[in-house]
């Protein structure tokens, strides 16, 4: 009777002791390197940085690549709605991330830089642009955002700020677009966000005005709900606000959050 209940013990123990080792074993896998594609909607101000950091976040974790599709907002934010498959969303304001938070396409949101509007003119600034006002005068052609789109909005903000009223060559549906225009001649000047004119590497010249500091959008960044890759999601999200991250976004002429 002794030796069968020491047996019983033993028996008992080597089984507890093993349930212990199974159950380590998941939080171990679970916590270790991000894998597979991370899919990323982001905003089209952010596209040089983010490369940059997707190229960075695969070079740390090998068994992981991102892949990008960047443009307007407020277009990325409806290409989701539609059910467009991703794992994470940035946008270049808080609106649009709070309606996709009201769509329940994304839980929490962190903010992880600020951006400010600035003229976009050619190289030079031949047509002496000052300030908001020279974008009103006669002849000047002159392009922006749409307004659903945040720098669109912004847009308005700044120009009902200065008391101006601009009646624009075209409304482009993202930054991008309005400093293509600017580049390539199209258009005399642009309202875009000075990371814009800092990643075009003198194309183009930047005028600051003081009504851009009522408008400075926050962008958030979050992990999408129905993400397919939501460790590699949530590795990328906290790559951005990292120190890699900030340093990157700083170098591009990102402001803090």
């Amino acid at each position: 009777m002794r030796t069968t209940r020491l047996l019983t013990t033993v028996v008992l123990g080597a089984s507890l002791a093993a349930c212990g080792t199974s159950t380590e074993q998941p939080a171990a896998s679970s916590s270790g390197a991000p894998s597979g594609t991370v899919t990323v909607y982001a905003a089209a101000s952010l596209q040089a940085t983010f490369e940059k950091l997707g190229a960075a976040f695969s070079a740390e974790h090998p068994g992981a690549t991102v892949k990008f599709s960047f443009g307007g907002s407020s277009g990325l934010l409806t290409q989701l709605t539609q059910g467009a498959p991703a794992d994470v969303f940035a946008t270049a304001d808080t609106p649009t991330m709070d309606r996709a938070r009201g769509a329940s396409l994304v839980g929490e949101a962190q903010p992880f830089a600020t951006n400010t509007l600035t003229i976009a003119t050619a190289a030079g600034n031949p047509e002496r642009i000052t300030g908001l006002a020279d974008l009103a005068k006669p002849g000047r052609t002159m392009v922006v955002c749409a307004a659903p789109v945040p720098c669109g909005a912004a847009t308005a903000k700044v120009t009902a700020a200065a008391g101006v009223t601009l009646r624009p060559a075209s409304e482009e549906d993202s930054v991008s677009g309005v400093l293509a225009k600017v580049r390539h001649g199209q258009a005399d000047a642009g309202l875009v966000y000075r990371t814009d004119v800092e990643g075009a590497n003198g194309a183009v010249a930047s005028v600051d005005f003081p009504e851009a500091a009522r408008a400075v959008n926050v962008y958030p960044i979050a992990p999408l709900a129905a993400a397919r890759n939501p460790a590699g999601a949530r590795a990328f999200v906290d790559f951005v606000r990292g120190p890699q991250g900030r340093a990157a976004l700083a170098d591009a002429g990102f402001g803090a959050p």
